[in-house]
């Protein structure tokens, strides 16, 4: 994809609004509604009925820290398929245990847990704020932080009963490098996807792209990457699908969709070059990684990834491959478990960066208009690209 350092530095700086933003599960899914409220899209409420109507655009939310957004093509109608992007709102992080007083040598501790596959010893000696939700009355927390938090929301102490805090480096993410090549920040893994397919559901989904539209599109932002909500999912989607007069919709929907696992990839560490599939190096600046495995800890085939490159070439963004060296532990994605739950296509597609689950890590600033260039084209070309793939 050619585009110029000006749409390349505007994009990065857009997303490093949106990183900064979102310290918590709770803060990103909240940016992502004030986002999609100023798009023109509609809040609904699970509890509700919902009256869902052709070329519109809807969002719904479950535990302050998932969002589902989706925007309905002009030709939709029941038993059509769905164009999905998935990501998940939630880093690695230290979080406030249920029982934090601690207290040694005089000093006033917190007591926390560590939680997802962070590299911990990148946490020591860093300046860490608190973010989270705040719920109701807790006593069994330091006077000091109960003091803190009541500041901060202007409520007495009587008023709290208990809170979900989590522990995030207080430095903003920012540009770096000679030409401001990269991006340096806490959270990459996974806010890069959520802000790429947030902004691509946005910017894809106007009027006129819509109108000609026969699919739902469908962007997830979940909680927990390894639990998540994926059940809500699949209630979603049975939601929009069935209808009274056609209670089979969502099986006849499944063929015709096709879902995106968009998570991060490691980069080829020039120090470390031999860690990595010798033809199978990812490299900064150079377009997002599809992820194969023969084991399906991925969930990409030769099906999806083919849908994938026609989509790709017609925005003109590059793609690179990845697989592990057959000597390395391969991890696994979200992207095999939802194509077996919901039997669809789907393809693990990621950015690539260094120093994940780092408490900060580097990207490249190219990536982030590559990835939204493509899940936007992805959107708007899918449903005629899967009608020219055949299998033979």
């Amino acid at each position: 994809m050619k585009s110029s350092k000006e749409a390349v530095q505007a994009a990065a700086k857009e997303f490093l609004n949106f990183v900064n933003k979102g310290v918590s599960p709770y803060h990103v899914v909240e940016e992502c509604k004030s986002r999609l409220l100023k798009a023109g899209f509609t809040e609904l409420k699970e509890a509700e009925h919902w009256d869902i109507k052709p070329a519109s655009k809807y969002f719904v939310t479950r535990n302050y820290s998932t969002i589902i957004a989706f925007a309905v093509g002009g030709l939709y109608k029941p038993g059509n398929g769905f164009s999905m992007i998935g990501a998940h709102t939630d880093s690695p992080c230290l979080r406030v245990k249920p029982r934090s007083k601690k207290t040694k040598l005089g000093f006033l501790q917190i007591g926390v847990e560590c939680y997802g596959g962070g590299i911990w010893n990148t946490w020591f000696d860093r300046d860490l704020t608190i973010a989270g939700r705040v719920m109701v009355k807790a006593e069994k927390h330091h006077p000091a932080l109960i003091q803190m938090l009541c500041g901060h929301l202007g409520v007495e102490p009587n008023a709290l009963l208990d809170f979900e805090l989590c522990l995030t480096d207080t430095q903003p993410g920012a540009l770096g490098g000679v030409y401001e090549e990269f991006i340096f920040s806490p959270r990459l893994d996974n806010l890069h996807s959520c802000f790429c397919a947030l902004t691509a559901l946005m910017d894809s989904s106007t009027p006129d792209s819509l109108a000609k539209d026969p699919n739902i599109r469908v962007v997830t932002l979940y909680d927990n990457e390894e639990v998540g909500l994926r059940a809500l999912r699949e209630l979603i989607l049975r939601r929009l699908a069935s209808t009274p007069d056609n209670l089979t919709a969502i099986q006849e929907a499944v063929p015709l969709s096709y879902m995106i696992s968009a998570d991060m990839a490691h980069f080829a560490h020039p120090n470390y070059q031999e860690k990595h599939e010798e033809n199978h190096r990812p490299a900064f600046h150079k377009g997002p990684v599809i992820k194969f495995n023969s084991n399906q800890h991925y969930a990409t085939t030769a099906v999806t990834a083919a849908i994938l490159r026609e989509i790709a070439g017609k925005v003109a963004v590059l793609l690179q491959d990845v697989m592990v060296r057959n000597d390395s532990p391969c991890g696994t994605t979200i992207g095999p478990i939802l194509a077996a739950r919901l039997g669809m296509a789907v393809l693990d597609l990621r950015a690539p960066q260094l120093a994940m689950h780092s408490i900060r890590e580097m990207c490249c600033t190219t990536g982030v208009l590559q990835t939204t260039t493509l899940f936007k084209g992805f959107f708007e070309h899918f449903p005629f690209i899967r009608s020219t793939v055949t299998v033979d």
